[in-house]
């Protein structure tokens, strides 16, 4: 049973000065579909933890898609707008920044463990004044924050150039991915020949233009299905000529098939 004051969000924006609490401090409540946040960011790094809905987030080195049982991890006073596309359940933990130098320097999404979510749960059921003790709520923070370097990072990161010709040129593809165009068209908005553009944008995301839009199926898809799409939609919205095809693209970036994703993250809540 998660503690009352586990219910209330305390205050991490960066302008915050009271925190009394311990290196850990968790929040457990929901957000209806709808939600947007525009960017902003936390003193303390953040553990965002979907129990249930899916979440997309914006940062400035791109966006992250975080479906049931995943999480995003947010390094300290990283800026992060969020939109949730249908009713969430959330676990946060805020963590001190000196206590998470061993996690990644950067903010990606991860696949919790059974045991991590079991830990946070049982972190939440203690007061948060006991988190700074020596105690069982002090003990479990600290298997917490090592379990989470073993946990795996999920494929769900969709890089985006940082300079503004070349992000203008892509946004539309990155909030629509199926629509049609190509190297050529986005190389005409960024008033760049296609040798040109394809330098710069993968000097500047670290994929060629036609693996970014792979990866921005891969990610609407993800989204779609966690709002309960069948496969079948998905694979012709996303401009697929057979399912099979789909299911091909999915199982090799993500190592199962669609179904079986989904279905692990349901066996485990």
């Amino acid at each position: 049973m998660i503690h009352p004051a586990n219910l209330v969000h305390p205050d991490f924006s960066q302008g915050a000065t009271d925190d009394s609490y311990g290196p850990v401090v968790g929040w457990a409540g929901e957000q209806e579909k709808g939600v947007e946040y525009e960017l902003h960011g936390h003193w303390r790094a953040q553990l965002f933890h979907i129990v249930s809905g899916s979440v997309t987030v914006e940062t400035e080195r791109g966006s992250f898609v975080v479906p049931p049982e995943r999480a995003l991890w947010i390094p300290s006073i990283v800026l992060h707008g969020v939109r949730y596309h249908q009713r969430s359940v959330l676990r946060y933990l805020f963590f001190r920044p000196e206590a998470v130098l061993h996690l990644e320097p950067h903010p990606s999404v991860i696949r919790l463990s059974p045991l991590v979510r079991e830990l946070i749960a049982a972190l939440l059921s203690y007061p948060r004044s006991e988190a700074a003790t020596a105690g069982p709520a002090g003990r479990i923070a600290g298997v917490i924050l090592d379990q989470l370097v073993t946990e795996p990072l999920a494929p769900l990161h969709l890089p985006m150039p940082s300079s503004a010709r070349l992000r203008r040129a892509v946004s539309d593809l990155a909030a629509d991915p199926a629509q049609e165009g190509g190297l050529a068209d986005v190389a005409r908005r960024a008033a760049l020949s296609e040798r040109s553009f394809e330098r710069y944008f993968r000097s500047e995301t670290g994929l060629s233009f036609r693996a970014w839009r792979r990866q921005a199926r891969l990610m609407k898809a993800v989204e779609w299905l966690s709002l309960g799409a069948a496969v079948g939609e998905v694979a012709d919205r996303l401009g697929y000529e057979e399912p099979s095809a789909f299911v091909a693209s999915f199982r090799k970036a993500f190592g199962v098939t669609p179904g079986r994703y989904f279905a692990d993250a349901g066996a485990l809540t």
